[in-house]
């Protein structure tokens, strides 16, 4: 019966892309994706699990969005898309990714995390860096979460909140 439910919705997310958020579009979730994050939220059985689930679902609704806007274009980090129409930044990047993380809140598929409002980092005065942040129900610790530093589509980096405000990136392979 739940396939049956889910496969009749769509959801609709307000995205913003082009750095700073100077270009807004609607992006149509569709059933078959959002079956797809719900069913990798259900595999989750703890909080780490549930975290590594949230990183794959961005990643999966990034591709969604990629394929109703130019956001498909969006290349890790800023320099390697500069003047590209699509592109996005940290501010972009931490806006969509609160919008997927409110949505999956809304549906009540968090069963271990709550959203909170995006979070700054300033490790210099014109180097602000922005990440959508989460914090764990049982114990109150905080994570950033991150997908910045990765081209559209990838998953998301999830660090705790005091390793990202302290610089923390993911390490490249």
């Amino acid at each position: 019966m739940l396939c049956f439910g889910l496969a009749a919705q769509a959801d609709e997310v307000s995205i913003c892309y082009n750095y700073d958020c100077a270009a807004t579009a609607r992006v149509n979730l569709r059933a078959y994706q959002l079956l797809a994050a719900r069913r990798l939220l259900l595999r989750a059985t703890d909080a780490v699990e549930e975290r590594k689930a949230i990183s794959l679902v961005i990643g999966l609704f990034e591709v969604a969005a990629g394929r109703q806007t130019p956001t498909w274009a969006d290349k890790g980090r800023n320099v390697n898309d500069d003047g590209v129409d699509g592109r996005m930044d940290c501010i972009d990047e931490a806006a969509n990714a609160n919008s997927y993380l409110r949505l999956l809140e809304s549906k009540d598929w968090l069963k271990y995390h709550r959203v909170l409002e995006p979070v700054k980092r300033a490790p210099l005065l014109v180097n602000d860096h922005w990440a959508a942040r989460i914090v764990e129900q049982m114990t109150g610790q905080e994570f950033a979460v991150d997908s910045w530093f990765f081209d559209n589509g990838q998953p998301a980096f999830v660090v705790p909140l005091d390793e990202w405000l302290a610089g923390a990136e993911p390490n490249e392979e």
